[in-house]
């Protein structure tokens, strides 16, 4: 081959390039949705509180925070995808081109061993359940107890209620708990990186 040629090995590398810049941008998005909805929050508070007699109003807060909540949860699974891929897909793939034990991308499964790993992953949890969930089931605690009881408040009440549930839900179900040694994943992966 010429100089100038692609060579695989160069596919794959920059494969890896643009996947990681996807992460990069990915985790800034990610990260600035649990701002975004701290902000969203707090208006929607301010606005039922500065309106005298309309507990209604924090029924706004339950599709604020599954809308934004919803967003970060996919991002967050786009971002452990792409580590995924990266371990069980693009690396072996390039590692076949190379001598044996050569490491590869080392790094995308290195930091998944570290010992506190799962503590981690738990508090994160923790708070990713509290800013998405616990606050919008706060908000309908309060109109429950506050009123107006109208038949299309309430219905509108159930439903913010089963969808905050349903978030809650995907949200344990991709927090990822599972432990990981320093050589990789386990036998059964789940997402959430």
């Amino acid at each position: 081959m010429a100089e100038g040629d692609i060579t695989v090995a160069k596919l794959l590398t920059l494969e890896y390039e643009r996947l990681k810049d996807e992460q990069k941008t990915r985790i800034g998005f990610r990260d600035n949705l649990v701002y975004a909805t701290l902000a969203s929050m707090a208006a929607v508070i301010a606005a039922a509180l500065s309106a005298r007699g309309q507990a209604n109003l924090v029924l706004l807060l339950p599709p604020v925070a599954l809308l934004l909540g919803w967003t970060y949860l996919v991002n967050d699974e786009k971002i452990s995808a792409a580590g995924r891929y990266i371990r069980t897909e693009l690396a072996p793939r390039l590692a076949a081109d190379l001598p044996p034990g050569t490491p590869v991308f080392a790094w995308e499964t290195y930091h998944r061993g570290d010992r506190r790993r799962r503590t981690r992953k738990v508090l994160q949890l923790a708070v990713d359940l509290g800013i998405f969930c616990l606050s919008p089931a706060a908000a309908l605690v309060v109109f429950w107890v506050s009123g107006p009881w109208t038949a299309a408040y309430l219905s509108i009440s159930v439903v913010e209620a089963l969808a905050v549930i349903g978030l809650g839900v995907h949200l344990v179900l991709y927090a990822d708990l599972t432990r990981h040694d320093d050589k990789g994943d386990p036998a059964e992966t789940s997402a959430g990186e």
